[in-house]
Parts: C-alpha cells; sequence; structure tokens
C-alpha cells in the first residue's frame, strides 16, 4: 500500500500540494528540497517520493551532507528532512508506514549507513509522537532551529 521510491521529475505534480500554516512552518515542500539541492548542485542529498496506491503521497530527502553532523559525529549516519504528506491523505497510516520502511529503503540503497538522524520541532508533537512510535530515539538533546527548538532524534540500523 505504501512505498518509497527515489523522486523522479514525474512525481512533481501530486506533490504541489499546500500545508496548512501551522505544518507548513515545520517541513519544506517538496519544490522547496529540490530547488534547494539543485542550488547547491548536492549530490549528497537524494530526495524521495513517498506512493500510497501507486499515486505520489508524500516526499522526504536524504541528505548525507555535513548537516547530519549538528546532530550526530557518525559519518555513516543519513539526515532525514523536509518531510511531508499530502493534507488530503492525512490520517491513513502513511506517514507511519513511510518512517517504517525507510530502514529498509536506506539499507537496501546506502549499504554504508547504520544511523539515521532527524530534528523535529518541539511544537510539532505529532510528529514528535511518530517518530517514537517508529523506533526514533530521543535522549534530550535539543538545538535551535528555524522557528524554535527541535528535539535531535535517531534510530540505529
Amino acid at each position: 500500500m505504501v512505498s518509497l521510491q527515489f523522486f523522479q521529475p514525474e512525481d512533481l505534480p501530486d506533490l504541489n500540494y499546500e500545508l496548512d500554516e501551522t505544518q507548513s512552518q515545520f517541513t519544506a515542500m517538496a519544490e522547496e528540497a529540490l530547488q534547494r539541492i539543485r542550488e547547491r548542485q548536492d549530490d549528497l542529498a537524494h530526495p524521495v517520493t513517498i506512493f500510497y496506491r501507486e499515486k505520489a503521497a508524500g516526499f522526504f530527502v536524504l541528505d548525507f551532507g555535513d548537516d547530519k553532523f549538528d546532530l550526530t559525529d557518525n559519518p555513516d549516519s543519513v539526515l532525514v528532512r523536509s518531510l511531508s504528506i499530502n493534507p488530503a491523505l492525512q490520517g491513513k497510516g502513511i506517514g507511519k508506514s513511510a518512517m517504517q520502511k525507510i530502514d529498509d529503503f536506506i539499507k537496501d540503497n546506502f549499504k554504508d549507513c547504520h544511523e539515521v538522524v532527524l530534528a523535529v520541532n518541539k511544537k510539532n508533537t505529532s510528529a514528535f509522537e511518530l517518530y517514537l512510535k517508529t523506533g526514533y530515539l530521543y535522549e534530550g538533546k535539543t538545538r535551535i532551529g528555524r522557528n524554535g527548538p527541535q528535539y535531535l532524534m535517531y534510530k540505529k540500523l
């Protein structure tokens, strides 16, 4: 029902959904994230499309660049960023399923990666709870992000 695939340009029309004011303060939209990757000519950032019933339903980036070192000292880690699910499809377990599938996706495509890290805004309680439910650990580390304090979370693969 939910699958993950590397982003393809033909996915973009279905990923041009609008997030509400609350959600948009916590994540970048697919087009914004892709633009940043293009501007930086970033070959360490890998955009991924979340499919639900074979239709693009969400998006995130696996970033192997130096930004991950704000969250971990592990060079064999990846930072998950810009995660979003189409609001019309939220509440169906797509985000939870995607976060459960991300481990195998990383193991299959990036064999040297042994840790996943992410930062979640302290005010984004639903995302924080989702990450906890899908095996991410929070050990009290925080940082200040663009919209306030963030919890730093990780999962060993």
